[in-house]
Formats: structure tokens, C-alpha cells, sequence
């Protein structure tokens, strides 16, 4: 398919300006496309792993991109596709484009900045961007309110408190207003929500702020694709560690438990504590969460999948499967959808919730496209109607 995407080649840092408060497509520094339309200019810094080039792909099919850097530091100064060798071949316009360094970038034409870096590392370079430049983190940076929970379950104090402060929480389909507040706000930084809590909130959200479901003993199950280990190389991900078997990880103290907590407090109106075991799947992308929750007095099965598909009635991404069906990783891989079921349990009163996503994507880059779309005043689903890859 061809695209209007282009890619350019980022060089040295910019001075610092002041916040814009506009959205990114009235922006004076605005180009256009091969069509005449405004396109809106991106540096995508974390290039070279796993959603970061996932960022890359969803991108060259958008009409309304042109991605000016690429960062990475171990590959810096490789071509793109040179790393990614399946962007390449016209997949993505000049996919020739020279990595760099962060600190070589040229910001003074970057629109949206796609964070794509390991937790910890994105603090202290966001801090120093020009505040005009609209920012979508896919770390875990900016996602938990509490910078104490932060300093706890990352093992180091917060180094932007101040941003943190101001960071929204961009679980797209339920903090879509609050994006979009955002963005006439002027305010710059949206968190992207992980993979584990996108999976788990989208369907209980809905259910715990309706009173369908209570707060006590909610067990969730969940299984990842090991690309949601990241790129790094890392003994434990090995082919021969991961092949034909599968682990927990994380056990009782996964880092996305506080993340989920969170979200899931908020709908209630009350603390939620919940038990959580990941597990380590050996396919590359994909996530299966099982829930496992009580029904509140007189609720049953059919008022869950009702309230759910009331809720995500008119949404692209997030469909609610009919009575009996349980979703499959594979019919969401490479795309942005969500597929989400309810089952009776055999334990009266008890009910068995189902999310799949792509991890990659709606857990992560997909995601992020869709922020991004919402601060810059662009339809929602632009560049993420990919149908699944199927087998």
C-alpha cells in the first residue's frame, strides 16, 4: 500500500519554547503531504524496539504523519531498515532514515514526541523538551498518580514530579474526554496505559462503576506473548528458556498491579485490591487476561454483557463477544481490537471475564496512535483499521 508518510533525519537539539496550547494541526510548523493536506511532523524515541518500530508501522499508513526523527542509542547512526528489515522495501517512506542519538534530535519541527523507552530513562528527557511538544509516553513513567506507589514499586524517587503531576492517564476508550480536555488545555504529556491494565480495565471498569460486580476477591489470570518482555537481550527470553512451556512471572508483585489497582479504585469509588499472576506464553505478541469476579446481589451474567455492550456499543476497537464465545489472541493479532466475553461461573454468584488484545498494539502502540489522533484533533481510528493476521 503506498503511503504519504515521509521520514527525515533528525540533527541537533532545538532552544526551548514556549507551550502552544493549540492542537498539534494549527500548529505554525505544520507541513503538508503529497495531497496538500496539514500533516502533523513526529519523532518516535525508541525506535529500535519493539513498540517503538510498532509505532513506525502503524504510522505509514497514516495520511497526516511525517516522522522527522528516530531515535535509538545502541543503534544510532544505522539506517532504519537496517534493523527493522521489514519497513523496509517501501514499506514506510524513506526508510533509509538514520537513527540518532535523543540528544541529536532537531525538535524545533516535532509536533508529537512517541516515547518508546524502558521505564526510568523517559523522566528525565521528557523534562527537558520545548513544553508546546505534545507527548505520548509508552512507559510507565507517568501512569501512577501517587509518586510514593511510583518510588515503591520502581525502586527510585520520580524525577519529574512536576510532570507527573500533569501527565492524563490515556486508556483511550475511558479517558477519551480527559485526552481531549487535555489537549485544549495545552497540557503536553499523555500516559499510555500498559498492556496488562488495558486488558483488565476495559472490561471491569465498566462493571465495577455500574455496580454490576463487587471489589471483593477479584483474581485475575494473564498471559502475554513474550514481545511484552521488550527487545533486550535477556537469557531469560531466550528460544530455548520460553519454547514449549510456560512460567508466571512477577508473582504477587508485578509492577502493572499498582497501575490496575489505580483504575479499577477510580471506577469503584473505593479501594481495590486484586490478586494478579502474569504468565509467559511462548508466541511472540498477544495477551489473554481471565478474570475471575463476584456478581453484586441481584446482577447476573446478562447484565454484565448488556452494561459492556452498552458501553463499547459504538467503539471501533472494543467489541463485546455474543453468548458462549471466549476471544482467541489470534483473532486480534496485529490489530487494535479488544475483544472482551462474559461466562457464568460454576460458583453461584461468581462470573468468568475474558479480554484479548495484541499486546504490541492495543496494549501499547496502537494505543499510543490513538492518543496521539485525539491531542491532534484527527478522527480516532486513523492509521489502526489493520485487520487481524490470520493464521
Amino acid at each position: 500500500m503506498a503511503s504519504t508518510t515521509t521520514l527525515a533525519r533528525g540533527v541537533k537539539a532545538a532552544p526551548r519554547r514556549r507551550r502552544c496550547a493549540q492542537p498539534c494541526t494549527t500548529r505554525r510548523n505544520v507541513s503538508s503531504n503529497a495531497s496538500g493536506e496539514s500533516t502533523t511532523n513526529v519523532a518516535v524515541l525508541g525506535a529500535s524496539g519493539y513498540t517503538g518500530a510498532e509505532v513506525c508501522r502503524l504510522l505509514a499508513t497514516h495520511p497526516s504523519i511525517q516522522v522527522k526523527a528516530l531515535t535509538a542509542e545502541r543503534s544510532a547512526g544505522r539506517p532504519f531498515s537496517d534493523v527493522f528489515p521489514h519497513l523496509g522495501h517501501g514499506a514506510i517512506g524513506d526508510s533509509s532514515q538514520i537513527m540518532v542519538k535523543a540528544d541529536d534530535v532537531d525538535w524545533s519541527d516535532v509536533d508529537v514526541a512517541f516515547c518508546c523507552l524502558p521505564h526510568g530513562t523517559t523522566q528525565e528527557i521528557i523534562s527537558k523538551l520545548d513544553r508546546r511538544i505534545r507527548v505520548v509516553d509508552l512507559s510507565a513513567d507517568f501512569r501512577l498518580k501517587s509518586l510514593s506507589e511510583y518510588e515503591e514499586w520502581y525502586g527510585a524517587p520520580h524525577a519529574a514530579p512536576d510532570l507527573q503531576k500533569e501527565a492524563v492517564y490515556g486508556l483511550t476508550e475511558l479517558k477519551r474526554d480527559a485526552v481531549k480536555a487535555a489537549s485544549k488545555a495545552g497540557v503536553a504529556l499523555i500516559a499510555n496505559p500498559g498492556c496488562y491494565p488495558t486488558s483488565v480495565q476495559l472490561p471491569l471498569c465498566p462493571l465495577l462503576e455500574a455496580k454490576c460486580i463487587t471489589a471483593d476477591h477479584i483474581t485475575i489470570d494473564a498471559k502475554s506473548g513474550v514481545s511484552g518482555a521488550g527487545r533486550g537481550a535477556k537469557e531469560a527470553f531466550l528460544y530455548a528458556e520460553v519454547a514449549e512451556g510456560m512460567h508466571a512471572y512477577g508473582v504477587s508483585r508485578h509492577r502493572h498491579m499498582p497501575e490496575i489497582e489505580q483504575g479499577l479504585s477510580e471506577s469503584h469509588g473505593e479501594a481495590v485490591q486484586i490478586s494478579f499472576t502474569p504468565h509467559l506464553i511462548p508466541m511472540s505478541r498477544g495477551m489473554l487476561s481471565t478474570m475471575y469476579v463476584t456478581l453484586a446481589p441481584d446482577a447476573t451474567v446478562e447484565d454484565a454483557r448488556r452494561i459492556l455492550s452498552e458501553k463499547y456499543a459504538d467503539e471501533k476497537f472494543v467489541h463485546v463477544l455474543p453468548e458462549g464465545v471466549a476471544p482467541h489472541t489470534r483473532h486480534v493479532r496485529g490489530s487494535n481490537l479488544a475483544l472482551i466475553s462474559v461466562h457464568p461461573d460454576r460458583i453461584k454468584g461468581r462470573m468468568i471475564v475474558m479480554c484479548a488484545i495484541d499486546n504490541l498494539v492495543k496494549g501499547a502502540s496502537g494505543q499510543a496512535l490513538q492518543n496521539m489522533n485525539l491531542l491532534c484533533g484527527l478522527p480516532e481510528h486513523t492509521g489502526l483499521m489493520q485487520a487481524p493476521m490470520f493464521p
